[in-house]
């Protein structure tokens, strides 16, 4: 049972409480006013009561059903309708974008797979997607490229910052402490 039906047996529970309080002041109130049967056999005035008052309970739930439960009853019949609705549409909604996304990916699978076949069958060429691809925003297409260089870097010698570890000179003694300079 959900939170929505509990709250619904309650209200239920609270209207028919508060009918047979109504139904039962009025058998009072009409007993104190004299105003019905008055009968010197307590149980018989009991009785006669107890039925006015089913009487009067059963005619006011009966006018219940008849005007309100109807309209109350359609009302959540709407709301539940567009609620399912709502539902659906969300979920068809959802179908769809997963769909689509698939399909995305499928395609962009299907290019690279393209892309992938043209490289086994060019090995060492420049694919010709890359000079398109730079042309519209992307990297230029010297960056892109997948020849080698042909140039040779040039050895420049090091700079001495200070120690050098290459020479011949061992800065430290034998205990591990540096030498003194002379």
């Amino acid at each position: 049972m959900n939170r929505n039906d509990h709250d619904q047996a309650e209200i239920r529970l609270l209207g028919l409480i508060l009918m047979q309080s109504l139904s039962i002041g009025l058998a009072v109130g009409i007993f104190h006013s004299d105003m019905w049967l008055m009968h010197t056999d307590p149980l018989v005035n009991g009785m006669t009561y107890a039925m006015g008052a089913f009487a009067v309970q059963g005619l006011a739930y009966y006018v219940f059903k008849m005007f309100f439960q109807q309209g109350m009853d359609e009302k959540a019949r709407i709301a539940q309708m567009e609620r399912e609705r709502r539902m659906r549409s969300t979920g068809l909604q959802q179908t769809f974008e997963q769909r689509r996304q698939d399909m995305e990916l499928k395609m962009q699978e299907l290019q690279l797979e393209q892309e992938l076949r043209w490289l086994e069958a060019n090995p060492g060429q420049t694919p010709p997607w890359l000079d398109q691809r730079a042309g519209s925003g992307g990297m230029d297409s010297a960056s892109m490229s997948l020849a080698t260089p042909s140039h040779y870097a040039q050895e420049k010698p090091s700079l001495e910052l200070g120690v050098s570890f290459d020479k011949d000179e061992k800065p430290r003694a034998a205990d591990g402490k540096f030498k003194k300079k002379e």
